[in-house]
C-alpha cells in the first residue's frame, strides 16, 4: 500500500468509524454489527501503525487511550466561563424574572428550562470542522488541557460538518450505571469506594493515564453554543437543536417556557423526577431563549444575567447513627465525627458526617444508635438534623464525651466550648501538621496527599515535618510498598525537593501559625523577608502591618517564642529549605500602584485575574474583592459588572487592561 492510498483509506475509515459511533453512542441505533465495527477499526490501527505520519491526535483510534501524560498545560478561555447566580426557591425566581422583564421592558419572556448536570464543566474548541482542544472550567480565566482524556469518550465529535470556528461548553459526568459498574470492580480489587458521580467524571477527567479515563464509562451533555450568533443561530434552542445536527449529544429533557408560571410549573414537575434520571442533577438552569437579548440583560462581576441556577432543596433521609468517634486537628483540635449506616444523599454515599463538639451533639438531643434525618448542608457537607425520637427502642445510649485525647491519651482541655489536645507529640495533629504544610497553598508537595502521609507515618518514615527532607533515605523502602512503583517514587523526590526552593510566604503559611493564612504571609513577607526577622518582632512591629491585627500578632509572636518552634525552624534550615522571600524585594514606591487599592472585574486578556493580583500585590499595591470608598483604582476588563457600575457611581478611578499594563511596562520583568 502506498502513502497515497494509504491516505484516501485512512479517510474512507475515518468516516465510517465516525457515522457508526454517532449511530451507536449519540442516537442508540446502530447500523452495524460490534464486529464489523471491530473490523474496520483494527484496519484503521494497523494502516496507522505502518504510517504513523496518518494517525491525527482526532483519530477514531486515539478514543481508547494515547500516551501517559507527565501535566497538563494550562489554556486561557477565549471567553470567560461564568458561574451561574442561584435561585433557591419561587421567589428567587420571580424576582429573576422580573428583572429580566424590567431590563427588556416586556411583559413576558421566553425561557429554555434545563437540567443541571452534577459533572465536570468542559469546553469544546473546533476549528476546520475538527476537534481542537479540551479544556475545564478552571477558575474561569484558564483551565487545564484535558483533550486526550476527554476524546475517550465516543459521543463526542471529532470532526464536525461546521468549518467555522465554535466553542461548545457542557458537562462531563458519570452514569449512575457506571459508577455502579466501577465501584463493584473496585470493591473486589479491595480498593476505596468511589463516593459520588461528580467527584468521580472529574477525577477521571485528570488521570494523567488517558486509559484509565477511557474505562471509566463517562458521557457528556453539550448546553451552550458559545458564539451561536457568530454562526446565524440567534435563538438559544435553536442553537441546541443545530448542535443536534452537527452530532453533539444536548440533554432533550430541555424544554422552551413562556413565562414565569411555565417556568415554576418546570421546576415542580423536575424536582420530583430528578431522581428518576439516569444521571445526577443538582438542580435546573432557567435561561432567556432570545440570545439577541444577552447583551441588554448583560453581566455581573461573576455571573450573567440572563441565566439562573435553580437549585433543588436539600433531599432529607433516615439513616441510622452507628457510634461517634473523635478526631484530632492540626491545631489539636477535638471534632466528634458521626458513623453512619451507608446511604446514598444526592449522589453520594454517605458514612461519615461532623458533628461539631459535644454541645452540638447535646443540643441536637443524639444518642448512639438512634434514627436520624441526615441531609447535605449547601448540597455538599453531610448533616445529621435530628434525631427520630419516636423510633426510640431503649438500646439507644448517650454520648459520653472522653476526657482524654483518642490518639495520644493526654487529658484534654476544653476553650470556649471546644475541646483541644496540647500534646505538640500528638501523632494525630502530627500528621495533620504534615498535610497542611505540604497542602498546595504551602509549600505545594505533589504526591504527598493525606493518604501517602498516612501511610509513611505509620510506617515509620516521617514522624515530623523535617522528616519530609529524608525520604530520600527509604526510597528503596517505598517503592516495595503496594501500589508504589520506581517512576512514582522518583517525582515524589523531586517534588520535595524542589519544595525547598519555594518562596517565603509559601513556607510561613506551612508552618501552621494560627490566624496566618495564606494572603496575611504575603502581607508579612512584604514587610519582613527573611524568617530570621520574624524571631525579633514585636506587637507593636506587627500591628504597624495594614491587614495584621492584635490576635494575629499575638499568635505570631508566640509560635517564635515557642522553643519546640524554634527547633523545627533549626531543622527546615539544616535541611536546605529556603527562608528568603522570592517576590519583588525592592519595591519602587513611586510606581503607580504603591499603596493603592485596587479591584479587578470583567476578563482580562493579557493576564489571568490571578496572576495580575499576584503582579500587583508584589509591587505594593493591596487586591481587594469590592468596591468600596476606600477604594483607589478599578481595572475594568470586558464584560464588567456591578463593580463598574459602583466605581462609576462613587467617583473612582476606571482603567483598562491597556491603560494599566502602560503602567506597568516600567517595571522590571512585568
Amino acid at each position: 500500500m502506498t502513502i497515497e492510498e494509504a491516505t484516501l483509506r485512512v479517510r474512507e475509515l475515518t468516516e465510517k468509524l465516525d457515522r457508526w459511533t454517532y449511530e451507536y453512542y449519540v442516537l442508540d441505533n446502530p447500523s452495524v454489527s460490534d464486529a464489523e465495527f471491530d473490523r474496520h477499526m483494527n484496519e484503521l490501527i494497523l494502516i496507522e501503525e505502518k504510517f504513523p505520519e496518518l494517525r491525527k491526535k482526532t483519530s477514531p483510534t486515539q478514543r481508547v487511550g494515547g500516551m501517559v501524560q507527565d501535566a497538563f498545560k494550562k489554556i486561557p478561555h477565549k471567553r470567560l466561563m461564568l458561574s451561574l447566580g442561584n435561585a433557591f426557591n419561587e421567589d428567587d425566581i420571580r424576582d429573576f424574572d422580573r428583572k429580566v422583564r424590567e431590563a427588556l421592558g416586556v411583559d413576558v419572556v421566553d425561557y429554555v428550562g434545563e437540567v443541571k448536570i452534577d459533572g465536570l464543566g468542559m469546553s469544546l474548541v473546533y476549528d476546520a470542522g475538527e476537534l481542537q482542544y479540551c479544556v475545564t472550567r478552571g477558575d474561569g480565566n484558564m483551565g487545564e488541557d484535558v483533550t486526550s482524556n476527554v476524546i475517550t469518550i465516543p459521543s463526542i465529535p471529532l470532526r464536525v460538518k461546521e468549518k467555522r470556528p465554535f466553542e461548545v461548553r457542557g458537562e462531563i459526568y458519570m452514569p449512575k450505571a457506571s459508577l455502579e459498574k466501577l465501584n463493584k470492580i473496585r470493591e473486589a480489587n479491595g480498593e476505596p469506594l468511589l463516593a459520588n458521580a461528580r467527584n468521580a467524571a472529574a477525577g477521571s477527567i485528570r488521570q494523567l493515564d488517558p486509559k484509565i479515563a477511557a474505562s471509566r464509562g463517562l458521557e457528556g451533555f453539550w448546553y451552550y453554543l458559545v458564539n451561536a450568533r457568530e454562526i446565524g443561530k440567534n435563538i438559544h434552542h435553536e442553537a441546541l437543536d443545530y448542535l443536534d445536527e452537527l452530532g453533539f449529544r444536548t440533554n432533550h429533557e430541555r424544554r422552551v417556557l413562556h413565562g414565569v408560571e411555565e417556568v415554576l410549573a418546570y421546576i415542580e414537575e423536575y424536582t420530583a423526577k430528578r431522581e428518576s434520571l439516569d444521571y445526577d442533577i443538582d438542580g435546573l438552569v432557567i435561561k432567556v431563549d432570545d440570545i439577541s437579548e444577552y447583551d441588554v440583560l448583560g453581566y455581573t462581576a461573576k455571573t450573567p444575567k440572563w441565566a439562573i441556577a435553580y437549585k433543588f432543596p436539600p433531599l432529607e433521609v433516615s439513616t441510622k447513627l452507628l457510634d461517634i468517634f473523635l478526631s484530632v486537628g492540626r491545631t489539636g483540635r477535638i471534632t466528634p465525627n458521626a458513623v453512619l449506616s451507608p446511604v446514598r444523599v444526592q449522589g453520594s454515599l454517605v458514612q461519615r458526617a461532623t458533628l461539631n463538639n459535644e454541645d452540638f451533639i447535646k443540643e441536637k438531643g443524639l444518642m448512639i444508635g438512634d434514627e436520624v434525618i441526615l441531609r447535605k448542608a449547601a448540597d455538599v457537607i453531610p448533616e445529621v438534623v435530628r434525631p427520630l425520637k419516636e423510633r426510640r427502642t431503649g438500646a439507644e445510649r448517650p454520648f459520653i464525651m472522653s476526657e482524654t485525647c483518642p490518639e495520644c491519651g493526654q487529658p484534654l482541655t476544653k476553650v470556649q466550648g471546644l475541646h483541644y489536645c496540647l500534646n505538640q507529640e500528638c501523632p494525630s495533629r502530627k500528621i495533620e501538621g504534615i498535610v497542611h504544610y505540604c497542602s498546595r497553598d504551602a509549600m505545594d508537595i505533589d504526591g504527598m496527599g493525606s493518604a501517602i502521609i498516612e501511610e509513611l507515618f505509620g510506617e515509620g518514615f516521617i514522624k515530623d515535618i523535617p522528616d519530609i527532607y529524608d525520604l530520600y533515605q527509604h526510597e528503596q523502602e517505598i517503592r516495595e510498598l503496594d501500589g508504589w512503583g520506581e517512576k512514582a517514587v522518583g517525582n515524589l523526590l523531586k517534588a520535595i525537593e524542589d519544595s525547598k526552593q519555594k518562596s517565603l510566604e509559601k513556607l510561613l503559611f506551612g508552618l501552621g501559625i494560627k490566624e496566618v493564612g495564606s494572603k496575611t504571609a504575603k502581607i508579612l513577607c512584604r514587610y519582613y523577608k527573611n524568617l530570621d526577622d520574624y524571631f525579633h518582632l514585636s506587637q507593636e512591629d506587627l500591628e504597624k502591618i495594614d491587614g495584621i491585627g492584635p490576635i494575629a500578632a499575638q499568635h505570631i509572636i508566640s509560635f517564635f517564642n515557642d522553643p519546640n518552634k524554634r527547633d523545627l525552624i533549626e531543622k527546615l534550615r539544616n535541611k536546605g529549605v529556603n527562608f528568603e522571600y522570592l517576590g519583588t524585594d525592592n519595591i519602587d514606591v513611586t510606581n503607580y500602584f504603591y499603596g493603592k487599592t485596587v479591584v479587578l472585574t470583567g476578563a482580562l486578556v493579557r493576564y489571568t485575574r490571578n496572576e495580575l493580583t499576584s503582579i500587583l500585590e508584589g509591587i505594593g499595591a493591596k487586591v481587594a474583592g469590592s468596591v468600596s470608598k476606600k477604594t483607589d483604582v478599578v481595572i475594568a476588563g470586558s464584560d464588567a459588572g456591578s463593580k463598574l457600575v459602583k466605581a462609576q457611581e462613587l467617583g473612582i478611578k476606571v482603567m483598562d487592561e491597556e491603560e494599566a499594563i502602560s503602567h506597568l511596562s516600567s517595571l522590571r520583568g512585568i
